[in-house]
């Protein structure tokens, strides 16, 4: 009798712990959840920093003709009454020559 109650202990163990790693639930699955619910939580974290920063911008839009006026100039190119606008253009740089060959030299008494 002893046996018998033994050998049903040991397949309800075998059987618990195949449900505990395979199952609907099992310890794969909560791994997994974890993961993804950390993702999520970094993901809200940086979303609710831009959330942050745009309503810094609005809040300087709506109170503030400093933020504004910067706006209009840097996306706009909008300058006031009386500036002067200067425009500095680059050319780009050229993978083949460094500097621009010198200018022939003249002889000393010629003009």
């Amino acid at each position: 009798m002893l046996r018998w109650i033994a050998l049903v202990l040991i397949l309800l163990l075998i059987g618990l712990q195949l449900k505990l790693w395979t199952g609907s639930g099992s310890m794969r699955e909560v791994d997994a959840l974890r993961v993804a619910v950390k993702k999520q939580a970094d993901e809200n974290t940086k979303l609710l920093q831009r959330n942050q920063a745009v309503g810094a911008d609005v809040l300087d839009l709506k109170h503030g003709d400093q933020a504004v006026e910067a706006r209009a100039r840097t996306e706009l190119g909008l300058i006031k009454p009386g500036e002067v606008f200067y425009q500095v253009v680059e050319q780009p740089a050229r993978a083949g020559s460094a500097l621009p060959p010198p200018p022939p030299a003249t002889p000393a008494g010629s003009p």
